[in-house]
Formats: structure tokens, sequence, C-alpha cells
């Protein structure tokens, strides 16, 4: 029974089945089968942001069917072949804030498959894994839209898949203080930027 992280063999691949049976407290995701350690608690600017947006979406959501949620929240992301053989799902990840319209893919541990729309506020120890290896995670496993957000320079980039599932960029540069952010996934949807970085 593994019950602290350092019994893990981080040269090892691991499952959801694996991942169920771990006994220790600190958080972690599973990308194509390796383990990579969460970061310390997020910092009081990461979580206020954090916070902004979830408060922001889960406001319009209110009475709609699609499920805003937010970190710790498991996403399993099986290959399509395997979305109902949880043994063989290789790769949980927890997104900062997530949306789920189908919800025949909630349960009790969380999501089973693709969320419609997943933002990650970046951090020092995970913007590369963020900017790279989930951006490839995200759009190969369908993820409709992606937000990137940089809290310390508070700005936004937005990513949506086109008809042929590749991200594409939907603005020259990032989403700024007073501007006003569209969702492709719900069309009377704009945020204020505003609303969602902190005053300085």
């Amino acid at each position: 029974m593994i019950t602290r992280f350092e019994q893990l063999d981080l040269n090892k691949k691991y499952s959801y089945a694996d991942y169920l049976t771990w006994q220790f407290d600190e958080m972690v995701e599973i990308i194509k089968g390796k383990v990579f350690k969460m970061s310390p608690a997020p910092n009081r600017l990461h979580q206020e942001v954090s916070s902004n947006l979830h408060v922001l979406i889960g406001s319009y959501l209110l009475k709609k069917p699609c499920k805003a949620f937010h970190a710790p929240f498991d996403v399993r992301l099986p290959l399509p072949s395997n979305m109902q053989e949880p043994d063989k799902v290789d790769t949980i990840v927890q997104p900062d804030i997530c949306v789920i319209c189908d919800t025949s893919k909630l349960d009790q541990q969380g999501c089973n498959g693709a969320p419609d729309w997943i933002i990650e506020i970046l951090s020092k120890s995970t913007s590369a894994r963020d900017l790279n290896e989930k951006f490839d995670l995200y759009q190969n496993a369908g993820v409709s839209e992606y937000w990137i957000v940089h809290p310390h320079e508070a700005t936004i980039l937005i990513y949506r898949l086109d008809k042929s599932g590749k991200y594409q960029s939907t603005q020259q540069k990032p989403y700024v203080k007073g501007d006003m952010i569209p969702s492709s996934i719900f069309s009377d949807l704009q945020l204020d930027a505003n609303e969602i970085f902190p005053e300085d």
C-alpha cells in the first residue's frame, strides 16, 4: 500500500486504478502514466483569480445544465476506446476550473472524459506543463475551449478547437484588463477582465 508520495517510483507508469489506492494527502496529476506532484498551496493572487472566475462562471451557469468545478477535482482523460475501463485510464488532471455540459461524464469521482472548457491559472511550477503538455493533452482529448490565465501579468490567452481538432488562438494579443472576454461555448457570455483580476 502506498501511504507516502515518496514511495512512488517516478520512472514507472501508473493508471487510474493505481491512483485510487494511494493513501497520501499530496495532490498529484498523472499525464500519460507519469506522476506529477502538484505545486504547494497556490498563492493568494492565484486563489483570488480562480475564485473570481469560478464565481462569474458559476453565476452565469445557474439554472443551466452545464456545471463548473474548481480544483481539486479529478478529470480522467482516457482514450475514447477506454472510456468504460477505468483501470486503463492513464491521465488524471486537476484543472483550476472546468465546465462540463455532458453531465453523463460526471460521477462521484469527478469527470470521466473531456470537459467542454478548461481554465488553467499559471504558476511558476506549472506554467511549462500548462503551456506545453496540457495544451497538447487537452487538444487531443477534444476540450473545446482552453484558457491560459497569467495572474501576475493579468492576461488571458484563449484557444478553441477548429474543425480539424487543432487549437487556434482567438485573438492577436492576450486579453487584458479593460477587455470583455467572450466564450465560444456560450454565445451570450462575456467576462469582464476587470472582474477577474484584482486591483493592483
